[in-house]
């Protein structure tokens, strides 16, 4: 699985942050999504789930 964040959608919500800090943080400069780790495995695959879910923008997707 790989994660796929399109900044150019996303609306700097932090939902993604708030679900997984371990894999997401936001730019201070806009607020957009930044992926730390972009290939999560073990009890974080659901996590990048849940943060694609609750995306308001819907600008995470992932790639299996």
């Amino acid at each position: 699985m790989k994660i796929i964040a399109d900044t150019g959608k996303c609306v700097g919500a932090g939902q993604c942050v708030l679900t997984e800090p371990e894999l997401f943080d936001q730019s201070e400069d806009d607020g957009t999504v930044i992926v730390l780790n972009d290939k999560p495995e073990g009890e974080l695959v659901e996590k990048a789930r849940e943060a694609v879910n609750v995306c308001p923008s819907q600008a995470l997707s992932l790639q299996e």
